[in-house]
């Protein structure tokens, strides 16, 4: 999770809104990611999008089961489509998104029983440091 929150600085450095994520098998990160949908112009370019990318290119693999993502912020529906899709079997995060949350803050995609993959989610792993990182982005911005 350390290095999520230093790849969300290097968000925030580019403008963007501090996210980060490190997708990580057997205790080796394959991949990792900040957020870049401004600077990429891609609405899909989220941290986790980037390092499940940059993890299937690394695999040479499009299904990452046995890996952890490890990500600053609760993903957006989006991202835990991908996280499912690619049969991810954990994802551990920082802070929780009242607004656009996809593991239990606005809607809990991990645990709806009508999707046939299962994965273990952890919740508000140095999320102090992972909300303090997002509400000083926004407070500059304002």
């Amino acid at each position: 999770m350390r290095r999520a929150l230093e790849l969300a600085q290097r968000a925030a450095l580019d403008g963007e809104v501090p996210v980060g994520a490190v997708l990580v098998l057997d205790g080796e990160v394959i991949g990792e990611g900040w957020n870049r949908p401004i600077v990429d112009h891609d609405p899909t370019a989220h941290a986790e999008i980037v390092a499940l990318r940059a993890g299937a290119q690394r695999l040479r693999n499009y299904r990452l089961g046995r890996t952890t993502l490890y990500v600053t912020l609760e993903p957006c529906v989006m991202c835990m489509g991908a996280v499912l899709n690619a049969r991810i079997s954990r994802v551990v995060f920082g802070a929780w998104d009242q607004k656009a949350g996809a593991c239990g803050s606005v809607i809990d995609l991990p645990r709806e029983p009508k999707l046939a993959n299962r994965i273990d989610v952890f919740g508000g792993v140095c999320s102090d440091e992972s909300a303090a990182l997002l509400r000083h982005f926004f407070e500059t911005r304002r």
